[in-house]
């Protein structure tokens, strides 16, 4: 069963708001949308076709579609038509507070309220506006559509009920709902993070390096570490066995020593000018355009790096790949139903970390790709976390790839299955990759993979039978497919002829 579509308003549509829009669309739910600039829903709808491309990488669940989004004629107008408000005006108190006061006026009083001010007291925010225990803080970080981490803090007002709504609305985005206990200003990370952009200042200014040497010290070091786990965590390995205690008693004195400055220096003209040069040299000719899609890209592919490890950003991405199976994009076997023929449970694109330096899709990338089929079929016959928590599963134990034609970035992709043959441990399957052609029909075939897996049970690490339902439905399935030509590249030998 699909889940309901909710309507969220965005109200201010800088690159703040765009990313919010980009994030909700992508989730299958609709976007009102509003800002008081006269070319604002022009430049919205240029910024979430620039960035969609980065959310089909990262993976788009059912209904996701960017002409869910539509425009409010007014503030009072928006308000009246959505579930949820994400304010993303400008960083100004005296902007923002009229206009929280206004959508609290002509919004329903259960409407959660939520500004994405990166620094600003809500307490102050929520003051002299309608039901002010729905205003609250949901701070997100650049870009909004892929980071996953939001900063929630309530004002003295804000009620629980708020909080609760705010976590659950935040973690329905697949996003790390970060509640900062204590209200103060900066929150948390963009504390952390000044702190390090004003000893970036100090260094520049001194004289001491570049924003490229600053950059890489940064890049090569300590942010590999820091995007599976953080500043704390990294330390408390540094002390070896003795952990956090042994590293603090051996480098605790070096914080005695004059190596930063926390005071920013003063901004004069020549320090600009010099973060200026020093950014402008890095970017070698590369527009802001360029340099955002390059930067997406990487955060996709550390992200999904982190993905096997369960850590960090890479525990959401699986979590995202899970949501988007659930959220119907699947369908489920039902006892006595009609079985396609083959069936057809899987499309997606070639990816980017799937090609090779020649832009096409590398071999490796066909097996995973093929595994995303897999895991479909799976999901269809009743075989999902549950299954596995419980100690059944399924093992590849033979593996046949024919490839066919090349696959390019970008690429629409359509598979279908076939079930061979089954018995109470074994599954005998045949997948077929094809290139979706304009209009959504199926073109030209890509590559075949033929596998045979074992049933297992993963608490004895031995061959078991399948449990009744996952068995009943690949029975229905066999049955169905028994009439199918069996593919040329089935039961293939690799030889060269004598």
């Amino acid at each position: 069963m699909t889940d309901p579509v909710r309507t969220v308003g965005v109200v201010g549509t800088g690159v703040i708001g765009a990313g919010w829009a980009v994030r909700v669309l992508a989730r299958g739910h609709d976007v009102v949308a509003w800002d008081p600039a006269p070319d604002a829903e022009d430049r919205l709808r240029m910024a979430v076709e620039r960035d969609w491309p980065s959310a089909v990488k990262l993976g788009l669940f059912p209904r996701a579609d960017p002409s869910r989004l539509t425009w409010a004629d007014s503030v009072e107008d928006l308000a009246g038509r959505v579930d949820w408000i994400q304010e993303s005006a400008p960083e100004n108190e005296a902007v923002k507070r009229p206009l929280l006061q206004a959508l609290a006026a002509h919004s329903g009083p259960g409407v959660v309220i939520a500004s994405s001010s990166s620094g600003l007291l809500p307490t102050n925010l929520q003051a002299g506006c309608d039901h002010p225990e729905r205003v609250l803080i949901g701070h997100p970080f650049n870009p909004v559509y892929l980071l996953p981490l939001v900063e929630i803090v309530a004002g003295e007002e804000t009620s629980t009920a708020a909080m609760d709504a705010a976590r659950a609305h935040y973690d329905d985005l697949v996003m790390h709902p970060l509640v900062v206990r204590n209200e103060i200003e900066g929150y948390l990370s963009d504390r952390l993070q000044e702190a390090l952009w004003r000893e970036v200042l100090h260094l520049v200014n001194d004289g001491v390096a570049t924003t490229r040497e600053l950059d890489e010290a940064v890049n090569y070091g300590p942010g590999l570490r820091w995007a599976g786990m953080g500043t704390n965590l990294t330390f408390h390995l540094a002390g070896g066995e003795q952990g956090m205690r042994h590293m603090l008693r051996q480098f605790g004195p070096a914080l005695k020593l004059p190596w930063t400055k926390l005071e920013a220096p003063e901004l004069t003209d020549d320090l600009i000018e010099a973060m200026a040069d020093g950014c402008e040299e890095q970017a070698e000719g590369r527009s802001i355009a360029e340099l955002a899609r390059l930067r997406d890209d990487y955060v996709i592919g550390v992200m999904r790096s982190l993905r096997p490890l369960n850590l960090g950003a890479g525990r959401l991405v699986a979590e995202r790949e899970a949501r988007i199976h659930e959220a119907g994009s699947t369908p489920s076997w039902t006892e006595g139903e009609v079985v396609a023929a083959p069936l057809a449970l899987y499309e997606t694109v070639v990816e980017p970390d799937w090609v090779d330096y020649n832009g096409h899709m590398s071999e490796w990338a066909f097996l995973t790709a093929f595994g995303w089929a897999s895991d479909k079929l799976f999901r269809y016959i009743g075989i999902d976390e549950d299954y596995r928590a419980a100690g059944h599963t399924f093992f590849t134990v033979e593996t046949h790839l024919n490839y066919v034609q090349e696959a390019s970035l970008g690429e629409p992709l359509r598979f279908t299955t076939r079930v061979l043959g089954v018995d109470a441990k074994r599954l005998h399957f045949f997948h077929a990759m094809y290139r979706v052609d304009e209009g959504g029909v199926t073109g030209e075939l890509l590559c075949t993979t033929e596998q045979m897996l074992l049933h297992v049970n993963t608490d004895t690490g031995s061959t078991a039978p399948m449990l009744d339902g996952p068995a009943a439905a690949l029975a229905a399935i066999a049955d169905a497919h028994a009439d199918l030509p069996v593919p040329r590249q089935v039961g293939r030998v690799m030889q060269i002829p004598g």
